[in-house]
Formats: C-alpha cells, structure tokens, sequence
C-alpha cells in the first residue's frame, strides 16, 4: 500500500492499489464505511450501483461515494486494475470543496465534485508504473488542497465525531461539547450527511468489518468474537446489523469475499 504524502495525511486514510483477476464477471460488495470511497479504474470504466437497484448504476471513469449506509454492488470482468483511496470526512471539504454532506448517498463522477480534477484519470491512467501514476495522484491532490485552502470542520464537530466513533452516546457526546442533542444533530448532519445515532451505527460496523476482514484474511473466523470486540450485544445483534448494511448476512459475506475460508460461531439470517 502506498505511503500517503504527509500534507494529505488527515484527508486521505489510505490509498490501495489493485490488481485483481476473477474467474469471471462478477459483483463485489462495496461495504459501507464512515470513510469516502473514490475509485479510479484503469483498463475500463467502474460499473456501480447501490446493491438492490439497478436504476442507479453509474459507468464512469471515476467513482466518488459519499457516506452511505447500504451497500454498492461493484460490478467487474475477468479483470480489475486502479487506484481506490480512502478519504476522510474532512478530506471532502478540503480536496474538492464540498463538504462530505453534499455526498452522502450518492454515486458521483469526480467532474461532477471536482471540475479542476476531471482531467486526472486520464493522466493517472497514462502514467507507465504504479509508482508515476499514485505520484501523479498524490501531485495533483496536494495542489489542489493548496488551491482550495478550504476551512477545517469546527473542532466542537470534529471532537463530537471522534466521540461518536468511539461508541460514546449521542447524549453524553453533546454534554461533551456543549451543545443540545438538537443542536449536535444539525451541525453533524450539516458535516457528513448523517445524524448522529447514524454515524455511530456505522462507524461501529465499519470497525466490525475491519476486524472480520482481518480475522477471515487469516483464515480464522469467529463471529461471535468480532461482535464482541466491536461492542454489539452478541453475534445476533451484528448479524442483523450486518445485513441491514451489506445486504447479506456476515457468513455470505465471508464466502463471497473470501470463498476458501470457512467462518463459525455466525448467525445466519437467511438474506
């Protein structure tokens, strides 16, 4: 996984570079996460729609997802190549302008967010190595922070948010910072497109993902323990909570994701 540039460090969580061969066409999940997803494909355009609805898939040479809370259904060949970065909240307002708000829910092209990026995949896409091509990434996204020299969230919001996702409770985080659950509810919405009880919901399954994508990469998988390090009452709550976000239950997810692993101790809800 590449090194972030330091200057984009608090807006670009990570970026990874793909290179995937499939036994055929086929439908990834694409999970959702308390981080923005932007996709730049290389050999032919990113097919996504939000799972269960055809009538929203987009083609395009760029996909940028805002926060969302069901999952896209990523559709591929035999084969896939390009850059994924993984953007903050904050990272939206400072790299394209918008506040990550503005994106919540939706599948956009980056000429509809970022008009001065939209000739960036076609030099991404130009560049001969992987090493040019994220250089040429990362150029462009330092130059435009600079640009844009966008104000940072307040910091009352950026600490609620931190709260938040760290599963304090929506009352006890506006103690915290001073403000009204009515009040803490606007500006959080205002920032990311969420409300507050939301954005914990998600952050809490992004941190279950995380764990089980690890757990399953090792080919040892319990449930039961990923919902109890994740702070869900037991392996049943995340199991529902699991299929209200992905669309299916986390022993579906296992086999599609990882088919050679086996995971226990799960709930299956029959989605």
């Amino acid at each position: 996984m590449p090194t972030v540039h330091p200057v984009l460090a608090p807006y670009v969580r990570a970026i990874h570079v793909y290179d995937v061969e499939y036994d055929g066409p086929g439908v990834h999940i694409g999970m959702p996460s308390t981080e923005l997803t932007w996709v730049l494909p290389l050999d032919e355009p990113l097919a996504v729609s939000w799972d269960g609805a055809p009538d929203t898939r987009t083609t395009a040479w760029t996909s940028v997802s805002g926060l969302h809370t069901r999952a896209a259904a990523v559709h591929h060949g035999d084969r896939q190549r390009g850059i994924q970065l993984a953007l903050t909240t904050a990272g939206a307002r400072a790299l394209f302008g918008t506040p990550a708000a503005a994106l919540a829910g939706h599948l956009l092209e980056l000429s509809d967010v970022a008009p001065g990026l939209a000739d960036l995949p076609e030099q991404v896409a130009a560049a001969p190595s992987w090493t040019e091509r994220v250089e040429i990434l990362q150029g462009a996204l330092v130059r435009s922070l600079h640009r844009l020299e966008q104000p940072a969230p307040r910091g009352e919001v950026a600490r609620a948010m931190a709260l938040l996702t760290r599963g304090v409770t929506v009352a006890a985080t506006a103690d915290d910072v001073g403000y009204s659950r009515r009040r803490l509810s606007t500006l959080v919405r205002d920032e990311v497109g969420l409300a507050p009880k939301a954005y914990q919901r998600l952050a809490r399954f992004t941190g279950a993902h995380e764990r089980l994508r690890r757990a399953a990469a090792t080919g040892e998988v319990s449930v039961a323990a990923v919902a109890a390090a994740s702070g869900y009452a037991d392996q049943a709550h995340l199991a529902r909570e699991w299929a209200g976000f992905a669309g299916c239950s986390p022993t579906e997810w296992v086999r599609r994701e990882f088919p050679i692993v086996q995971a226990s101790g799960v709930l299956d809800t029959g989605r």
